[in-house]
């Protein structure tokens, strides 16, 4: 139901005001230092919270449901096509022989949820994940293009769903909140160089 939906989200939006990711996102002399700044899995990201993190707040550390992973080198091969105009992109299709179809996970319909994408500041960059779930088609490929070999980058990390819903579904609205929340986690601070 509506109001049930809106009181995950509510309860998902005290969670992450409660979990403090202060250290996630560098700034200052700081950019481009520490654990974070360069990511290669969700896992490995996530590695450094404590273990009573993990205990309080466990829907931070596990993907949603429906939601997976995967790394890729380039070209991907996957066309991506704008779900709506200038609003998020989905898999339109898999080129033949492409890295990605020889991976054999994506599937066309697959929403991309989250990518990597490399900032440089000065003589400092990171690599991290951004939520991708509304970007638009030249974004999604800036990101992409920019996990360039000369940053260390032999892949990009992406992140899909794959919805386990009809869009007409009551569980529709449900899952797509839930992953959107999940990805509120990714999302830069106002003051990060990364809203920059």
């Amino acid at each position: 139901s509506s109001i049930e939906i809106i009181k995950r989200k509510k309860e998902s939006l005290l969670v992450q005001n409660a979990f403090s990711t202060s250290g996630m996102w560098n700034a200052g002399l700081s950019y481009g230092k520490g654990p974070f700044r360069f990511y290669t899995s969700f896992d490995e990201f996530m590695s450094p919270f404590l273990d009573e993190d993990r205990g309080a707040f466990p829907e931070l550390f596990n993907l949603p449901s429906n939601v997976y992973e995967v790394s890729l080198p380039k070209p991907l091969g996957i066309v991506f096509e704008e779900i709506e105009a200038g609003k998020g992109v989905y898999v339109a299709d898999l080129v033949e022989g492409g890295n990605a179809e020889r991976k054999g996970i994506i599937q066309k319909g697959d929403v991309l949820i989250g990518v990597t994408a490399i900032k440089v500041i000065g003589a400092k960059w990171e690599r991290r994940l951004l939520p991708a779930i509304d970007f638009d088609f030249d974004t999604v490929v800036g990101a992409i293009g920019s996990n360039e070999d000369r940053w260390g980058c032999e892949d990009v990390i992406l992140q899909f769903w794959r919805k386990g819903y009809s869009d007409d579904d009551d569980g529709a609205v449900e899952e797509e909140a839930a992953v959107r929340s999940f990805m509120q986690f990714f999302n830069p601070p106002g003051d990060s160089p990364w809203r920059q």
